[in-house]
C-alpha cells in the first residue's frame, strides 16, 4: 500500500480514503531541486522510516509502524554543515536544530520521511515530516500535514514497507 499525496487539490489518499492536507508555503519541488529553508514540499516517493508521538498527550492506535516518544531534549539538525544534518540530535545541540517538543501540538505525531538521509547531502533538505496539520491547515515549512484525528485514522494502516509519493 502506498500513501498518495496530490499536492494540487491538497489531499492525501490511502485505502481507498481521502484527507485533507497542507503542503510547503512555497509550493512544490522536484526532490532533485529542493534546497534547505525554501518552504516546499519536494516531490517524489520516500519511505516512512519510523514515528514519533508526544506520549504524554496522544494515545497511539496499534499499528506495525516503530514509534518512539519524543522527549523534551528531542531536536533535528538542520544545519547543512553538521555532520548531524537531517538527524535527530539531542538538544541543546551547537548547530541549528528544529525542537521536536513542541506546545503547538504540530509535531505531537510526526512520521519521518525517507527524504535526502541515505546518506544526507548538505542542502538538500532536512526534517521533511508528515505530521499533525496547524488550524485550518496552514501551510508547512515543507512538510505534509494532516489533522490529529486524521493522522491517528491513518496511523493503524502504517508499516514498515508504506511509502509515501508526492505528486504535483
Amino acid at each position: 500500500m502506498k500513501i498518495i499525496v496530490d499536492t494540487s487539490k491538497r489531499i492525501l489518499r490511502i485505502g481507498g480514503r481521502e484527507y485533507a492536507c497542507a503542503i510547503g508555503k512555497n509550493g512544490v519541488v522536484p526532490e532533485c531541486d529542493g534546497r534547505e529553508g525554501d518552504g516546499k514540499t519536494p516531490l517524489g516517493t520516500y519511505q516512512i522510516r519510523y514515528g514519533m508521538y508526544r506520549a504524554n498527550k496522544v494515545a497511539l492506535p496499534t499499528t506495525k509502524l516503530l514509534f518512539w516518544p519524543i522527549r523534551r531534549f528531542d531536536g533535528w539538525c538542520d544545519a547543512p554543515d553538521d555532520l548531524a544534518y537531517n538527524r535527530p540530535v539531542r538538544l541543546p545541540y551547537p548547530a541549528s536544530t528544529e525542537t521536536l517538543w513542541r506546545d503547538s501540538g504540530v509535531y505531537d505525531i510526526i512520521l519521518v520521511l525517507g527524504h535526502n538521509d541515505n546518506p544526507p547531502k548538505a542542502g538538500m533538505g532536512s526534517a521533511v515530516f508528515l505530521h499533525v496539520a496547524r488550524e485550518g491547515y496552514a501551510p508547512t515549512e515543507g512538510c505534509v500535514a494532516v489533522s490529529q484525528v486524521d493522522m491517528l485514522a491513518l496511523i493503524p494502516k502504517l508499516s514498515p514497507d508504506i511509502c509515501v509519493e508526492i505528486l504535483a
